[in-house]
């Protein structure tokens, strides 16, 4: 695969570039391995392109996870306490919070990377809510985002989110405060 687009929120580029050359450089060849032709197994039975052999979002995670766990970068999990004291008196629930976690996709030297291929608001949560929280949790510094530009995208599954609307939410949401910088990789085949 290829790097094909590359946007920089909250200065991402350049904090990366500068500080985590190594981590950067390893993201880098982890794309260049992935052989995304051994990836395109789906089958398509959606209405729009039934028969159409796609790329399987799962099997791209699966080749992502084995090249990045080749060079020493590990998922990472925070368990989840929710907070039960928001209930109204006299509800209780029919199951509990137990054994909830988030989790980040690769970890390694306070950066954390996270392989999206799927669904939008995936891509959103990532960048503006879970690598803020990583951060808060004193887990990773910066973030790296690796997502399929649109051209790679349309040989999906329909509803697969890609760089080009992503970038545009990111540019008119604009920056908040407590976001980190984020480093956005538009990859294709």
């Amino acid at each position: 695969m290829i790097i094909a687009a590359i946007y920089s929120f909250k200065n991402g580029e350049d904090v990366i570039r500068s500080l985590y050359p190594g981590e950067l450089q390893e993201v880098e060849q982890v794309i260049a391995a992935i052989d995304s032709t051994q990836c395109k197994t789906k089958i398509s039975r959606e209405k729009t392109m039934p028969g159409r052999t796609l790329y399987n979002p799962r099997a791209l995670n699966r080749a992502f996870a084995k090249e990045f766990e080749r060079r020493g970068w590990e998922k990472y999990k925070v368990q989840c306490d929710y907070p039960t004291s928001y209930y109204v008196p006299g509800f209780v629930p029919k199951s509990s919070s137990k054994g909830t976690f988030r989790e980040m996709d690769f970890v390694k030297n306070r950066v954390g990377v996270e392989v999206q291929f799927g669904k939008y608001a995936f891509m959103v949560y990532n960048v503006c809510a879970k690598m803020t929280i990583f951060h808060n949790l004193g887990i990773i510094d910066v973030g790296i985002e690796i997502v399929p530009i649109k051209l790679f995208a349309e040989e999906m599954s329909t509803g697969v989110s890609y760089f080009e609307q992503f970038v545009w939410d990111l540019e008119h949401r604009g920056v908040a405060d407590i976001d980190i910088p984020v480093l956005i990789l538009g990859v294709a085949t």
